[in-house]
């Protein structure tokens, strides 16, 4: 019978690794990327070219994957592209990484959602979340008639972007079972690992209104950056990410 945990050649499943470079060669943090939907890890080019240009962040190993469905990882119909699938590769795929250093994770988008539930399973595993334009939707705001009104809008601005791609079974699922996931928010509220959200004051597809509110709920783990801007990764959303990981790299050098 077909396992989810194992691809058609019945090997495990892992995410591709599409970046891995420290500047220096001798890291002393390590730093893995996660992208959203409907996109890759191409999402952090910039970003990387901008982090790893900067002499400061020299000792930091930065590392991107491409999830399940997406970019150059395994894709195939049989997959659910829900969180399990998700995390049990994405641990698999960091465990290969063979680390000996701390470890920060970014997400960006539905990747903070991922990122989110990784640190939530693996406690001991991950020092540090930076979480860039988090959707964070409450019971209430995944019950309201508008939300559903304001997906579909998202859909077909997607559909437009990217021909075809939601009538892919990874973007349904995707939306389905990790962005609208009812668990999210509450995760994200009872979170045991430091968290910084960062988010543009323009951004109308993550509910910008519930970040401050989940903060305040969770003010031990949890703190929040508002910057200029929308959703995607800014220039002002880099300079956020690399002021963080210079204080990092301080506190472990």
């Amino acid at each position: 019978m077909y396992s989810l945990k194992y691809d058609l050649l019945n090997q495990p499943l892992e995410l591709k690794k599409t970046h891995d470079f420290c500047v220096s060669g001798k890291p002393v943090l390590t730093v893995v990327l996660i992208h959203g939907i409907a996109s890759n890890s191409a999402t952090f080019s910039n970003a990387l070219k901008y982090l790893e240009g900067t002499r400061s962040l020299k000792d930091i190993r930065f590392v991107t994957f491409d999830l399940l469905g997406a970019g150059k990882s395994y894709k195939n119909d049989r997959l659910e592209y829900n969180f399990k699938e998700q995390l049990d590769a994405l641990h698999r795929s960091i465990e290969k990484l063979n680390l000996n250093t701390p470890l920060i994770l970014v997400g960006h988008s539905m990747g903070t959602l991922i990122t989110t539930r990784y640190a939530d399973t693996h406690k001991k595993k991950v020092k540090k979340l930076i979480l860039v334009s988090p959707p964070v939707y409450t019971e209430d705001d995944l019950d309201n008639p508008a939300f559903e009104v304001a997906l579909k809008a998202f859909n077909d601005a997607v559909k437009v972007k990217v021909h075809g791609i939601t009538k892919e079974k990874s973007y349904q699922n995707f939306m389905k079972n990790i962005v609208c996931n009812r668990k999210n928010y509450k995760v994200l509220s009872e979170l045991k690992t430091p968290a910084m959200l960062i988010y543009g004051e323009l951004d109308q597809i993550i509910a910008p209104r519930n970040i401050p509110k989940v903060v305040r709920e969770n003010k031990k783990y949890l703190s929040a950056i508002k910057t200029v801007g929308r959703h995607g990764m800014s220039r002002e959303k880099y300079n956020k990410i690399r002021e963080i990981l210079e204080e990092e790299i301080n506190e472990t050098i």
